[in-house]
């Protein structure tokens, strides 16, 4: 298998699509691979065998699995520097791990511990974004991946509009952008099998 070969495995809508979204942006060239958690393709040996998690997304390189969504957005942002995607500088680059690991840890689990916990913690991104912009001045990974979140909790929850302003205007900014519409529109064909 060619070393630069670059193959994604995701499921339509979930977390994975900000790894579909940041390939768009990067330019880069790659193979979709879409899973079914209905049919349970992410249970399959073969696909536990590239995540034992069976989580998506996966993304081969070269035919070596590299998993979780915050690494695999700074492996894209640093192998293809001419997308932008990563502020340059020590600090720039901590603060873009510092929001990858605060997107994480906390506003990905906030969901499942309900909407009152769920409300608290977008309000800490609706205030830490504070202000028009991207989330670290220019737009970045940390936009894809604070995108993908906010766009599901958005949607499955319908928080009051006046309730994160920020992240509103942000979420706009996102839905404008060529490369977050064509993985809308890639993932929307295949159909969304999100749970409730």
């Amino acid at each position: 298998m060619n070393e630069d070969t670059i193959t994604l495995y995701f499921a339509p809508g979930a977390s994975s699509m900000a790894v579909h979204v940041a390939l768009h942006e990067a330019g880069a060239t790659f193979e979709a691979r879409p899973l079914s958690f209905h049919r349970r393709e992410n249970r399959t040996p073969a696909y536990l065998a590239l995540n034992p998690e069976g989580k998506v997304p996966t993304l081969l390189v070269g035919g070596r699995p590299l998993t979780e969504v915050a690494a695999i957005l700074f492996y894209l942002a640093r192998r293809f520097p001419a997308a932008g995607l990563l502020p340059e500088g020590a600090e720039a680059e901590a603060q873009a791990l510092s929001w990858l690991s605060f997107i994480a840890a906390t506003l990905h689990p906030a969901r499942r511990r309900g909407l009152d916990h769920a409300m608290a913690a977008y309000k800490v991104a609706d205030a830490r974004m504070a202000g028009p912009g991207w989330v670290l001045g220019r737009y970045s990974v940390a936009d894809i991946h604070l995108f993908r979140l906010f766009w599901r909790f958005n949607a499955s929850l319908r928080p009051p509009p006046d309730a994160f302003p920020n992240l509103l205007a942000h979420h706009a900014r996102m839905l404008a952008r060529p490369a977050v519409r064509r993985t809308l529109e890639a993932e929307a064909a295949i159909g969304y099998e999100l749970p409730a």
